[in-house]
């Protein structure tokens, strides 16, 4: 199979996603998507857990993003038992750093960081990668080829971040600075475009006092060029140019991560650069260090064709079920909203 027409579907379901999202998330409504009761209280109504789109939207992106690096993989048949536990290895450091990075920086417990997370796996990703061989070579499993994991790790990084960005757009987090209050080049380039959210329980609104203020539209700039930029590399990577997917992907996501900041109204730290800017600033040179250090190693040239026909497969789509669950549940549990439900009989309906 050519590799075109698959970046063609591929880019054309994940235009509609997102401009879908981009209209519509802002909205009050698309913050809550249920409320579980938990707990009676004493005057009748029951106390319930918010179930929210931002989880449902993340889980959309991890699986996204572990898809996108699952199906690059097959297309080179590397063996999957070492890329499973290679994904896991790497999910099991990235998930919870989301947490612990922004509980460091940020000193806050109920918020998560993605930025903190990827530089964690991004700087884990070689040492993961030389135990998953070392473990696969214990079991008779043929290694993984470095460089190639490496750009399909990256490809998929980009994809699955530039997805998430609709989270963001459902919390209100993440959000830009008010247009009013940017150079005037700025706001004549992105007047158009500017975003405004609705709804008390959005972070935009609670924390920067910003519900409906006209704001620069940075989660949807981030989200378009990350996904272009996920496209780029999977072209790179399909074509056989590893090395250009992969230094291609990083410096772009992470210098955008750097000069995006700059636009962001919400709190990220403190000094001239955040802590997370220079965790951007870090993990470009860190990329381009760590492809002189890799091993030279023969490869071929990727089967788009091999590479989905890997994913028909039970044991991934349960996984791929699996991650999604586990990422919803994790990230889908609002801890910083709540409510209280009641309920009646229709009496007309008896």
């Amino acid at each position: 199979m050519n590799a075109a027409p698959f970046l063609a579907v591929l880019a054309l379901l994940f235009t509609v996603y997102l401009l879908w999202g981009f209209r519509a998330l802002p909205k009050e409504q698309w913050q809550i998507m249920a409320a579980l009761p938990t707990s009676r209280l004493e005057n009748g109504p029951w106390q319930a857990t918010n179930l929210t789109w931002y989880g449902f939207l993340s889980a959309n992106a991890y699986v996204a993003a572990v898809t996108i690096f699952l199906l690059l993989t097959g297309a080179l048949a590397l063996p999957l038992p070492a890329i499973g536990l290679f994904t896991a290895a790497l999910l099991g450091l990235c998930i919870p750093a989301s947490s612990l990075v922004a509980r460091i920086v940020e000193k806050k417990a109920h918020t998560l960081t993605v930025g903190g997370a990827v530089f964690v796996g991004l700087v884990a990703s070689p040492v993961v990668l030389l135990t998953t061989n070392s473990a696969a070579a214990a079991c008779g499993i043929a290694p993984l080829t470095s460089l190639p994991v490496l750009a399909a790790l990256g490809t998929a990084y980009a994809f699955g971040e530039g997805l998430g960005r609709l989270a963001c757009l459902s919390f209100g987090c993440c959000y830009g600075k008010p247009l009013d209050e940017t150079p005037r080049w700025l706001r004549m380039l992105l007047d158009r475009f500017a975003v405004q959210f609705f709804g008390a329980t959005k972070k935009i609104a609670y924390a920067g006092k910003l519900e409906g203020e006209r704001v620069l539209p940075v989660q949807a700039m981030t989200a378009l060029l990350y996904v272009a930029t996920g496209l780029a590399g999977c072209a790179l990577f399909l074509s056989g140019h590893y090395l250009a997917a992969f230094v291609l992907t990083v410096s772009v996501t992470q210098l955008w991560r750097v000069l995006s900041e700059f636009l962001r109204a919400d709190f990220r730290g403190t000094g001239r650069l955040t802590t997370y800017q220079w965790m951007g600033l870090a993990a470009v040179p860190y990329a381009c260090g760590v492809t002189l250090w890799l091993p030279a190693e023969a490869t071929g040239l990727p089967m788009i064709g091999a590479g989905l026909a890997s994913l028909w497969n039970p044991g991934i789509l349960l996984a791929l079920q699996g991650l999604w669950l586990l990422i919803f549940l994790t990230t889908g549990r609002s801890s910083v909203t709540g409510s209280v439900v009641s309920f009646h009989i229709h009496r007309e309906r008896i």
